[in-house]
């Protein structure tokens, strides 16, 4: 499957919102925003995130299809890479692909990716992408609505 980045458009963010919908989802990525049921709020974030010029926010497309996101942001004093996919391609690779385009087109290192304890896939993800795994910290995680572990990864 041929997987390409593209900045976000507006016509991206119902998608989004639909796959931040997924109750299995959520628990696993575990630090979401406090009510992922609120289309309003989450627009609202995300067209902020658009604007922002220290963020960058892009638009995984496997095939023709929107199958998530990946964004760079700046976060405890640390450059920070995060992703969100579709139920619908995971498993298949989509993620690590669109991570290291991601990652060509950034210059900045060190960067970090932060994964709940639990969250496997994600971690695999990182490890493939050459981030190792620098600390353990415990946070509040909005979709479990409790503290839990969570694993810092670094990439040099």
């Amino acid at each position: 499957m041929r997987i390409i980045l593209r900045p976000v458009e507006d016509t991206d963010l119902p998608i989004f919102f639909a796959q931040h919908q997924d109750a299995d989802a959520l628990w696993m990525a575990a630090f979401t925003p406090p009510d992922p049921t609120d289309e309003a709020a989450l627009v609202a974030h995300w067209s902020r995130l658009m604007r922002e010029p220290t963020i960058i926010y892009r638009t995984i497309l496997a095939g023709d299809q929107v199958a998530g996101s990946l964004v760079f942001f700046e976060m405890f004093d640390q450059k920070q890479v995060g992703y969100w996919l579709g139920r619908a391609f995971w498993g298949k690779g989509v993620a690590t692909q669109a991570l290291r385009l991601f990652l060509a087109e950034l210059p900045e290192r060190p960067l970090y990716g932060r994964t709940a304890f639990d969250n496997l896939g994600s971690q695999r993800v990182l490890q493939k992408c050459g981030f190792r795994l620098v600390a353990r910290e415990t946070g509040y995680a909005n979709a479990r609505k409790a503290e839990i572990g969570e694993y810092v990864f670094r990439l040099d």
